[in-house]
């Protein structure tokens, strides 16, 4: 497994030693980590709007200006599911973590045996994650889970993304993007992949979504498709 790492922290040697607590968590779980390290909350926000694709985060509680706390409020305000992990050398920060779902605080100095304990449960905590794709809108890296597409209009070499809350336009061809998703997304015309849950109605030549949408289905799709629904659902 793959995880995308943000480490956070104003002091270069706590950088240091935490890279190579992971170091060794990579070798050991087999998981492969792709981390970046930043010096303050700011450089890290200034990150953090174009490229949101973070797993697990290590912040520290007590830095310059905005604090580890006020960063982890400011990532929740869009991101529900990141691993927060904060390092800190003082417990009285440790009833703000609920505010923000942390999944622990580590004190420091940081005991590389109870690091890794809580890099196991984080990981444990991410396998139940619901599947996701990656996509690059507009300057932005986004994580988008397949629970919330509801449907992919295709424009000559771009995709329309319908989710429930936004729609995003990336420049990648329907198929590429088909072959990213699950079992739950069937491809009724050569322009629309569809979200099989989120149908309410098939009839011969159009889907029927629990929007109300309706979208066309490609002739010669009907029986497929409806196979496919009753499968999924």
């Amino acid at each position: 497994m793959v995880y995308r790492l943000a480490i956070c922290d104003d002091e270069q040697t706590q950088i240091q030693y935490i890279k190579s607590v992971l170091a060794k968590w990579s070798e050991r779980s087999g998981n492969i980590c792709e981390i970046q390290e930043f010096p303050s909350a700011e450089a890290f926000l200034f990150a953090y709007e174009g490229d949101k694709a973070y797993d697990i985060l290590l912040l520290d509680v007590k830095m310059r200006d905005m604090s580890g706390i006020d960063l982890a409020r400011r990532i929740r305000l869009e991101d529900n599911r990141v691993e927060i992990i904060f390092l800190t050398s003082y417990f009285e920060f440790a009833g703000e973590g609920y505010e923000v779902d942390a999944l622990h605080y580590l004190l420091k100095p940081v005991a590389e045996g109870k690091m890794l304990d809580v890099l196991a449960k984080a990981a444990e905590k991410l396998a139940a994650e619901p599947p996701f794709v990656v996509i690059t809108c507009e300057g932005e890296t986004l994580k988008l889970y397949e629970t919330d597409i509801l449907y992919v209009e295709a424009f000559l070499h771009y995709i329309s993304i319908h989710t429930r809350d936004k729609e995003y336009k990336i420049k990648e061809s329907i198929s590429a993007f088909e072959e990213k998703l699950g079992e739950d997304f069937f491809r009724i015309h050569r322009s629309y992949l569809v979200s099989l849950k989120c149908i309410i109605r098939i009839s011969r030549t159009t889907i029927t979504l629990e929007s109300g949408m309706q979208l066309p289905l490609a002739r010669g799709k009907y029986d497929e498709v409806n196979r496919a629904f009753i499968r999924r659902n």
